[in-house]
């Protein structure tokens, strides 16, 4: 066994620990920008009006994928595709969960609009999409039965 090997690594490993603590290296992370009014509402109307899209038109170019009866409440497989041109954001939003608005992704110029993932869902609602393309927003629901609880229960 090499102790100088080892002596080295563990001081390097203290001396960067110690000096991502204390500030002098970043941790390297990029922080999304946060919508605190859109995220902390807690009802839909006002989740919308934080995300600028309380008069979002209903549009058929977005699909919304979510089972029609969800056996778990806790893990809901949801699949949002926008069909819409130059498509820049997407959120998701389960309409009576404590907090609505469960996730907002940003798109980059050029992106497929297509965004799955698994959400929690309190009790049976409306799964509503917000696409946001050309400063316009635009919106589509499907509606989610959840027969085991899972934010509330």
């Amino acid at each position: 066994m090499n102790l100088l090997r080892r002596y080295i690594l563990k001081s390097a490993g203290a001396a960067g620990a110690l000096a991502i603590t204390s500030g002098l290296l970043g941790t390297g992370n990029a922080y999304a920008a946060y919508n605190t009014a859109a995220f902390s509402a807690k009802t839909i109307a006002d989740a919308l009006k934080g995300l600028g899209a309380e008069s979002a038109t209903a549009s058929h170019d977005i699909i919304v994928k979510a089972p029609d009866i969800a056996e778990n409440g806790s893990v809901v497989p949801v699949e949002v595709t926008s069909n819409i041109a130059n498509t820049t954001n997407i959120a998701i939003l389960a309409e009576k969960n404590p907090n609505p608005l469960i996730a907002s992704f940003n798109l980059s110029n050029g992106t497929q609009g297509f965004i799955a993932t698994r959400i929690k869902m309190a009790k049976t609602a409306n799964v509503r999409a917000v696409v946001t393309a050309d400063g316009k927003k635009y919106t589509a629901v499907k509606e989610v039965k959840v027969t085991i609880g899972g934010c509330g229960g």
